[in-house]
């Protein structure tokens, strides 16, 4: 148990440290805290909040993914590499991919809700 504690800290201070040192981590936590008030805003449907918070995870975990697939490579070496650049490029194009689905699922969500405010 005391084991489970400590990796449970680990972890901890690895979310704390994403949040604090990584700019797109802050943003990307703000857009969540937006999408999440937004929710709460328009009381969505439980469905609804499933969709919101899958999206919003799956964006900030493959952004810390990508953080630190970027520190260990940028550990290997600084100056260019091809092999490099490519697990770099496929990295954040993970983080895209899911933001784009993040973002139309978002519209799917909040867009009737939106529309309805406005009749």
């Amino acid at each position: 148990m005391r084991y489970f504690i400590r990796s449970l800290r680990f972890a901890a201070n690895g979310i704390v440290l994403f949040f604090r040192r990584e700019r797109n981590g802050q943003i990307q936590g703000v857009l969540a805290a937006l999408a999440i008030a937004g929710g709460a805003f328009f009381q969505i449907t439980r469905m609804e909040w499933m969709a919101l918070l899958l999206c919003t995870g799956l964006v900030i975990s493959l952004e810390m993914v990508n953080s630190a697939i970027e520190r260990l490579c940028n550990m290997h070496t600084t100056s260019f590499h091809p092999a490099i650049k490519i697990i770099k490029d496929v990295a954040a194009a993970a983080v895209l991919w899911s933001a784009i689905v993040a973002f139309v699922v978002g519209l799917l969500i909040f867009l009737p809700h939106v529309a309805s405010l406005l009749r």
